[in-house]
């Protein structure tokens, strides 16, 4: 029986995403037994042509040969899935979309003339259609398997489209905002990452973007109450997920 074949991709990114599968480990072995790995660089340096059953691609577009390649890898793909917030969001990388790029370029490099780059940041599905994301700084290492092993088997996957407020009460953890008056991006941001920050008495930072339906107007009138300036309340947004839209129109209007 032949197997499907499974690619991963890297484009503008710092490979995170691409080390959570090799995490894995002994989950990665029964998918290795369920796939043919025929493109996972970070891994293998054996490539095997397409066309690919499944593609996960993890990081941005941000130069025009990124542009051409993702437009390949899509044609070869019958089920293309972006992974982690470079990929679904335009990651850290994408604040410039926010700045003068040709600015920071003449100022850091002896020969800006050598830099080849587009002016924003791109999601993957700016650009080709996209089948599926996971959102996440790096995505959830289970949430990955999930969305793997649920393509394999032609059916919905289970990744939970709630807050990480949900989370925080599920793990019996005290709201930081509320008990501490810390400001924390916990009720815009979709739940995935396992309670990391709120549960050792940190704010939220926003890792797995926004939730559906996020209210951020309210939740910049709460940061504002808890004494949060304009530009602090502003750079909350702009953070892994700077260019998510909803997070980058709340950044605007701070």
């Amino acid at each position: 029986m032949t197997r499907p074949k499974l690619a991963v991709w890297k484009f503008a990114s710092c490979d995170g995403c691409q080390l959570t599968l090799l995490d894995c480990e002994d989950e990665l072995l029964a998918l290795a037994e369920a796939v043919e790995i025929s493109q996972f660089l970070e891994a293998t340096s054996e490539i095997k042509d397409g066309p690919y059953d499944i593609s996960l691609v993890e990081g941005s577009i941000t130069t025009d040969h990124d542009l051409h390649r993702i437009r390949e890898v899509r044609a070869q793909s019958e089920v293309l899935i972006a992974i982690g917030a470079c990929a679904t969001a335009g990651g850290i990388q994408a604040l410039r979309n926010f700045a003068d790029v040709d600015g920071y370029t003449n100022t850091v490099y002896a020969h800006p003339d050598y830099i080849e780059t587009l002016e924003h940041s791109h999601a993957i599905a700016d650009h080709v259609q996209v089948d599926m994301e996971l959102r996440g700084c790096p995505v959830s290492k289970s949430q990955l398997i999930e969305l793997i092993t649920a393509t394999l088997a032609a059916r919905k996957p289970h990744i939970p489209n709630v807050s990480q407020c949900v989370e925080c009460k599920r793990a019996e953890t005290a709201c930081v905002m509320v008990s501490q008056g810390i400001p924390c991006m916990g009720p815009v941001t979709q739940a995935g990452c396992g309670n990391l920050c709120p549960k050792i008495g940190r704010g939220c930072y926003g890792c797995f973007g926004p939730v559906e339906h996020a209210n951020t107007a309210a939740l910049s009138a709460e940061f504002a109450r808890l004494g949060l300036s304009e530009t602090q309340t502003r750079d909350k947004y702009r953070y892994f997920n700077a260019a998510a839209p909803a997070f980058a129109n709340a950044g605007d209007r701070a």
